[in-house]
């Protein structure tokens, strides 16, 4: 018997039923994941038996028309008004005092007052033949709006940054739920031992107002959590080993730490503690793969004038350009965000007569190009790529203190706006759900985030409801159990 054995021989006769119950959530949470969902807990029973090992790539339940999934967000949240969802009424009341029907009750970001009424800034046109509506901020883009299914009916019950954000990827408007890519990576494992199951990228100089926890694991083991990378240098701090240090011995040193770490495992019982182990490898093997896979000056010069990239910068090009490399080499989720779509007015940045311009300027191309490559490669029907922020904006006119900006911008609005997803088995040329006639409400097939989050765990295979995860007794889900009625958008999916 050697060290390690008669270290768990003790430890277990140490243990009482009680403390076995206590400590052993993880194993027992496979356990029962394991009747409930035939055999998807497999990449937790996995890190269970050998942290050292990839985690294997895991069939869902259910019949799967995505693989993987790349998500594009728009961190600010763009307004729907000027871009996607056409209110010709709306310009009629242009410069008009909004009505007080529509600020009874109702909680604004900024707004006080009796706000001006703000038609739509841009000119809007039909494109392809499923005549989607789409402004003229967005020329190549609608180029492929046949690929595209609208979702024109978004709701939220957030109006302020940083908690929309959360309720958008992770199911609840407070830290510590499981972010979407998180469950993702959970319950499909993993496709390249080399590189993580979930990875971010990130563009427009800063992060989401609501912070990491929108890439988090929360309550799931922390090696499902999404792995932040960059466009230029290494992908992520530290890979490269430091001077005088080969991989051998990066090796024998990782093999002397694992040995410890299983020590510390034996003595305390803390799942953490293999999650160690885990991270700990996945990183000497993405030594191997993660240059090469961020190495985007090896496309073709044709690829990056599709893009409009430019290698050895942060961008949202690159980045898309980047997430189509991922998704090729097997990446389960691939979260993007683009930070510096709040567009209230308050300064030229976030003016819809200025920096949304150019924002829109910046989004254009590599969205076309995206969908795209996507489809050039014969990746598009497998791999679903959602866009959205995480509310919309009003149609009325930005005020500070009741006195009306000389900039141009909408106040948040989490009554209504747009999100849009294309391959992955999404109804390509479909429009689904209205809102009212100035744009303010969802009206006519209103769609939750919990219900976008049941349809996206649909395509992946999953059934929402008995994908779960057990936390003090509760059986927690991406489309959060306090919140009953969740359903799956059936009409948008192909």
């Amino acid at each position: 018997m050697n060290t390690i054995e008669t270290g768990l021989r003790e430890t277990l006769l140490q243990r009482t039923r009680r403390h076995f119950l206590k400590d052993c959530g993880i194993g027992l949470g496979g356990l029962w994941l394991a009747s409930q969902r035939g055999g998807a807990a497999e990449a937790s029973s996995a890190l269970e038996k050998d942290p050292s090992k990839p985690l294997a790539p895991v069939s869902p339940p259910l019949r799967a028309k995505a693989k993987r999934v790349i998500y594009l967000h728009m961190a600010g949240s763009p307004s729907q008004l000027e871009l996607f969802d056409y209110k010709p009424e709306l310009s009629k009341l242009d410069g008009q005092d909004c009505p007080r029907s529509f600020l009874a009750g109702k909680q604004f970001a900024f707004i006080q007052g009796v706000p001006k009424m703000l038609g739509p800034q841009f000119k809007f046109s039909r494109h392809g033949q499923s005549g989607h509506w789409i402004s003229d901020r967005l020329p190549l883009f609608s180029t492929v709006a046949d690929d595209v299914c609208f979702i024109k009916s978004m709701y939220t019950d957030q109006f302020n940054h940083g908690p929309a954000q959360l309720l958008m990827h992770t199911g609840s408007q407070n830290p510590g739920w499981a972010s979407a890519g998180s469950w993702v990576a959970y319950g499909l494992g993993s496709e390249n031992q080399n590189l993580p199951g979930f990875i971010v990228l990130t563009s427009g100089g800063k992060n989401p107002d609501a912070g990491k926890s929108v890439w988090g694991s929360g309550f799931l083991p922390s090696v499902y959590q999404g792995v932040q990378c960059r466009s230029q240098g290494d992908p992520v701090l530290y890979l490269s080993n430091p001077p005088g240090i080969t991989r051998p011995i990066r090796r024998r040193s990782l093999d002397a730490l694992k040995e410890i770490n299983r020590h510390e495992a034996l003595r305390n019982g803390d799942p953490e503690t293999l999650t160690r182990i885990a991270q700990y490898e996945l990183a000497f093997r993405m030594q191997l793969d993660a240059s090469e896979a961020f190495d985007i000056a090896k496309e073709p010069a044709a690829i990056h004038a599709l893009y409009g990239t430019k290698p050895g910068k942060e961008s949202f090009a690159n980045n898309c350009l980047l997430a189509r490399r991922l998704a090729e080499r097997g990446v389960r989720f691939i979260q993007l965000f683009d930070w510096g779509w709040d567009s209230h007015g308050a300064g030229e940045n976030e003016a819809l007569n200025a920096g949304f311009k150019d924002k829109c300027v910046e989004l254009d191309r590599p969205l076309m190009a995206l969908l795209t490559d996507l489809k050039q490669h014969g990746l598009l029907d497998d791999t679903l790529v959602v866009w959205s922020g995480e509310f919309g904006r009003t149609p009325m006119r930005e005020n500070r203190n009741g006195v009306e900006m000389k900039l141009i911008g909408r106040d948040h609005n989490p009554g209504a706006f747009t999100l849009w997803m294309a391959g992955g088995g999404a109804k390509p040329g479909f429009s689904f759900g209205e809102t009212d006639e100035f744009g303010y409400q969802s009206v006519i097939d209103r769609v939750s985030v919990h219900d976008f989050h049941a349809t996206l765990l649909a395509l992946l295979g999953f059934d929402h409801l008995r994908f779960t995860f057990p936390v003090s007794g509760v059986n927690m889900r991406l489309s959060n159990v306090t919140k009953p009625g969740s359903e799956v958008v059936s009409a948008v999916i192909a």
